[in-house]
């Protein structure tokens, strides 16, 4: 059977690849595995046979018969599991990936997704600026360690791997910030994923679902 991954019928982000499929799509890409996807309306991510799958009304579910996943980073764990090309054969090379794709979830991302709650749902609040500024620093300390691990190297453990790949698409919401820029290796990284043939199709088909609905 065919996977099949839900997105957003109408992404919030207009296509810029920064909603969570594109994840699942790079993942599906870079192991070449065919895919359908489900767009889904707001109002349908709420109802009973979505919140059956995704018990959070969010996207993106994967099924593949039976088994239906929802989180990115068990889903593209899954993929990397089942498919040559996201993990290392290696014991210890395989477990550091896999420790990447914790660090980018849990460890860099919390504050990127602070920052984006203090810009889009807490702009008017009187202590908004203070706020960003706090959070802006808080990018920064991580955005400066994890520079210092990677120093010139390509990518974070030897090959490019799943764990380089969440943490590029974790980085990739700090490039309208500015703050990206101020540290020349990690956003020359970035770009490094970005011009990835499987991430190229994986933005192509996401944007593809904004042009679309957008097209008089």
């Amino acid at each position: 059977m065919t996977v099949t991954i839900t997105a957003f019928r109408q992404s919030p982000d207009r296509g810029a690849g920064l909603a969570r499929d594109t994840r699942v799509r790079w993942a599906l890409e870079e192991v070449g595995v065919p895919y359908d996807v489900r767009l889904l309306s707001f109002r349908e991510m709420k109802e009973a046979g979505h919140l059956a799958l995704q018990p959070f009304g969010q996207i993106p579910t994967y099924e593949d018969g039976d088994l239906v996943l929802f989180e990115t980073g068990a889903i593209i764990f899954h993929i990397a599991e089942r498919h040559a090309g996201l993990l290392p054969s290696e014991t210890g090379p395989r477990a550091r990936a896999i420790m990447w794709m914790f660090a980018a979830l849990n460890t860099v991302e919390p504050p990127i997704l602070d920052r984006t709650t203090t810009k889009l749902a807490e702009s008017e609040e009187p202590w908004s600026e203070q706020r960003l500024r706090l959070t802006d620093d808080r990018i920064r300390i991580r955005l400066g360690q994890l520079s210092d691990h990677l120093g010139d190297a390509e990518w974070l453990e030897g090959g490019f791997s799943a764990g380089d790949l969440m943490m590029v698409s974790v980085l990739l919401r700090l490039k309208a910030s500015g703050l990206l820029g101020e540290f020349p290796n990690l956003a020359a990284y970035v770009a490094r994923g970005e011009d990835r043939p499987a991430y190229k199709r994986a933005f192509a088909a996401q944007l593809a679902v904004f042009t679309a609905l957008s097209s008089p």
